[in-house]
């Protein structure tokens, strides 16, 4: 039977700390070889058969470490990361609670496959997969489409290669769907459109969309041509918002695809009439060449949390920094633990863009409050009252209580968090003055009396 282990933080982060290069090889969404299950010395520890935190209330959520059954050589483990902006279920009173450990314990029973939850230090999530390869494969597109905010984009390819890019019995689009995670709308045979409608997230959506491109390639009775480029040169190729790519595919009416930066691809495919083609490869050269000669690059390092300030929504900061100055930003993936960043162009032009790169990533600061747990919900005030007067002054600002931290967790722009944490400093000062907690001990069986009839008596003070 499946189960669920929701972890804290801080076990989630023992546990992996914990363990030697040869026990875990952890595959994430990012990486090329996701589909190649780990020997077994490789495979992850096995997941509990019943979940703690479901169980037994009084068990820490990190003691499925000492329940260790034998591992089949056909178990992988995939950890991938959920990031605050994306998650449906943000809001919740208690991580781990409510719809969302509904929505585990439903895609663990229908696909056999265990999972195990955290929240990173962005308030991101952190979802652990382990199973049979099929299993992680389903319960990871099921998650993706359950716990994860949705986007959707559409991709035009000839109607004749839409059969090559469902495949027999369907088993080409299924299988592209599993590996992106996301969900591929083909139009029907007697509908004209040419357009595949792709929904996921953003990364899954650049996955599909360029493999789909791919697929219409093979079959494209036009001439294909393939260039290796450097992927560190591709921003320079595509331009700031893809403007440049997009200008010489217009102006050749060759289409060009560069796999995006969550594709560790460094081949760009060219599809046109031959002359065209010829000219579109061949401006395509020309600044691959010039970028090599021209550019070099600085390394700095930025506190991990900061990133996905430096990157911004989309990854609009990176297209902003880089229509502005002609520097290429070169952010680690999110599930590494380097927090090297490198910048990439003209010499004159890195001063500047390092400049912008600071000041993204300070626009942005994470803070916390001290606060007894138990002051937290006079802190947010009757129906979240207290806390709707900071947030409708400062509505970019995230504030996060964590049951059982003496700790008010603060996000947002630098000035308004400093407002926000001034304004809670003061009410936890003045409720301490005013108030006290005590704890006492109740025999179980009077528990229903203090309750009252329907929780009367439970909201006391």
């Amino acid at each position: 039977m499946s189960s669920v282990a929701v972890l804290t933080q801080e076990s989630f982060a023992e546990h992996r700390s914990g363990l030697v290069p040869q026990q875990i090889k952890v595959a994430t969404l990012n990486s090329e070889e996701e589909s190649d299950p780990p020997t077994y010395k490789d495979a992850f520890p096995p997941l509990p058969e019943k979940s703690a935190c479901l169980e037994n209330a009084q068990e820490p959520a990190g003691a499925w470490s000492n329940k260790i059954r034998p591992i089949k050589a056909s178990v992988i483990t995939q950890v991938f990361h959920v990031p605050l902006e994306e998650r449906k279920y943000k809001d919740m009173n208690q991580f781990g609670e409510g719809e969302q450990a509904k929505i585990c314990l439903e895609i663990m029973q229908r696909t056999g496959a265990h999972l195990e939850l955290s929240l990173a230090k962005d308030q991101g999530l952190s979802i652990m997969v382990s199973g049979k390869l099929d299993a992680v494969m389903k319960a990871r597109k099921d998650i993706v489409a359950r716990l994860q905010t949705q986007a959707s984009a559409t991709v035009a390819i000839p109607k004749e290669h839409h059969r090559f890019v469902i495949g027999k019995n369907g088993e080409k689009l299924q299988d592209l769907e599993l590996k992106t995670a996301t969900k591929i709308q083909i139009p029907r045979p007697d509908d004209a459109s040419n357009q595949i409608r792709i929904t996921g997230t953003k990364e899954g959506i650049e996955k599909a969309r360029h493999e789909v491109l791919l697929i219409s390639a093979e079959q494209d009775k036009r001439a294909v041509e393939r260039l290796e480029v450097e992927k560190a040169f591709h921003p320079f190729i595509a331009g700031p918002y893809n403007r440049l790519v997009g200008e010489i595919m217009q102006e050749t009416g060759t289409r060009i695809n560069i796999p995006p930066p969550s594709v560790n691809r460094t081949e760009i495919v060219f599809t046109g009439e031959k002359e065209q083609l010829a000219q579109a490869v061949a401006r395509i050269k020309k600044i691959y060449e010039e970028k090599k000669k021209k550019t070099t690059t600085i390394a700095v390092e930025v506190k991990k949390s900061q990133h996905k300030y430096v990157i911004g929504p989309k990854g609009n900061s990176l297209q902003e920094i880089l229509e502005r100055t002609g520097v290429s930003v070169e952010i680690p993936p999110s599930d590494s633990i380097s927090e090297t960043v490198i910048l990439r162009g003209e010499p004159e032009k890195l001063g500047q863009a390092l400049t912008e790169v600071y000041a993204k990533a300070n626009s942005f600061t994470v803070s916390s409050v001290s606060a007894p747990s138990w002051l937290h919900r006079f802190i947010i005030g009757k129906k979240g009252q207290n806390l709707a007067k900071i947030t409708q002054q400062m509505p970019k600002v995230h504030i996060e209580f964590t049951e059982g931290e003496d700790k008010i967790t603060l996000e947002g722009p630098t000035e308004d968090v400093n407002v926000a944490q001034e304004q809670i400093e003061a009410m936890v000062k003045d409720l301490i003055n005013r108030m006290d907690y005590v704890e006492i001990n109740v025999d179980h069986k009077f528990h229903r009396h203090l309750i009252g009839k329907s929780g009367a008596n439970s909201e006391w003070g």
